[in-house]
């Protein structure tokens, strides 16, 4: 059965040195310390090690082969979305992320799909690329939980997401930045206690923020399985019906009217957590994505959907079904 994984992360293998060239810090660079290995640095503090995986095409489609995956949906790593930066800066990372991408996916058509990312701190800048991303090749645009002091219900993003609906772009939400990890600096907390709440922030502010309600054919799926959101649902929905005055204050309808205007991705890592996601959302709104390549991700792309006990319409649709639909693609594009 094909095979579609919409969570997938790459980065160029060599990149300008950012900081050098716009003349402050805070960006990414990579060091090369040893034959297919490379450090991710942010100046000159470590912040992660990668390995060929994360930039070599040869090496993802290998391993993809070994995994049973026959598409990868390739976005660029949360760090490197840089929406603190200068506006024309960040837009210039974005540009040269994206052409590296957009190669990929021109190189190998029924092995990758291209998701860009762009300067959501400038709306204006965004759209312009989001419309140039469509342009050359990818199928949308992946965006962080919040930008900057904005939550995504900001009115100053929603021009952005009007785009995206007329363009027919898909749009993935990943955490990044998370909320208290000053708080939580030990553990490895801030990704298994942030990143959840992250997302959840992210659905909330766009159910309640009236985004689904005013623009019902956007296309967006969100990482992790939606994070914490799932299982709060209950409360949210609580929160909604007993204090109207403080929840309802820009859309006055219930939260679990869009359960089914949203995808959510498959990585929960837990066959009764993925079966409570598949009884509340529908297995039409759940896709495959692994997060690969990196240790929080699913190790082998897949395994989880394929061992648990799934009537085969459920599984199609967790597999590629979903996937397609998410990006508004056709079935023959891969097969």
């Amino acid at each position: 059965m094909l095979t579609i994984d919409i969570h997938t992360h790459i980065i160029p293998e060599h990149m300008p040195h950012w900081a050098q060239k716009f003349g402050y810090g805070g960006f990414i660079n990579l060091q090369h310390h040893k034959p297919c290995c490379a450090r991710m640095m942010v100046g000159d503090k470590f912040f992660r090690e990668i390995e060929s995986n994360c930039w070599d095409a040869t090496v993802r489609m290998q391993q993809c082969n070994a995994h049973g995956v026959h598409v990868q949906v390739l976005s660029t790593i949360p760090v490197m979305f840089s929406y603190w930066a200068k506006p024309a800066d960040c837009l210039e990372v974005s540009k040269f992320l994206n052409d590296h991408i957009a190669a990929i996916v021109q190189q190998h058509p029924k092995r990758f799909v291209g998701l860009g990312t762009i300067p959501l701190q400038d709306p204006q800048l965004a759209i312009s690329e989001l419309e140039r991303c469509m342009q050359i090749g990818l199928q949308g645009i992946q965006i962080g939980s919040h930008v900057n002091e904005w939550n995504l219900n900001a009115p100053e993003l929603f021009p952005v997401f009007e785009a995206a609906q007329r363009l027919g772009a898909a749009i993935f939400v990943h955490p990044w930045e998370m909320m208290g990890q000053e708080k939580m600096q030990r553990y490895w907390l801030p990704w298994l206690v942030g990143m959840p709440a992250e997302t959840s922030l992210a659905i909330c502010s766009m159910i309640f923020g009236g985004i689904f309600e005013k623009l019902p054919k956007l296309k967006v799926a969100f990482a992790h399985g939606g994070g914490s959101f799932p299982a709060t649902l209950g409360r949210i929905q609580h929160g909604f019906d007993c204090r109207p005055d403080l929840v309802a204050i820009d859309n006055p309808h219930s939260p679990t009217k869009y359960i089914g205007n949203f995808y959510l991705d498959s990585l929960v890592h837990d066959a009764n957590t993925l079966n409570y996601l598949i009884g509340i959302f529908g297995a039409d709104k759940i896709a495959l994505g692994s997060d690969y390549p990196f240790p929080l991700g699913e190790t082998i792309p897949g395994k989880l959907i394929k061992q648990m006990d799934l009537k085969p319409d459920i599984q199609k649709h967790l597999l590629h079904q979903s996937a397609l639909d998410w990006m508004q693609l056709p079935l023959s594009k891969f097969i």
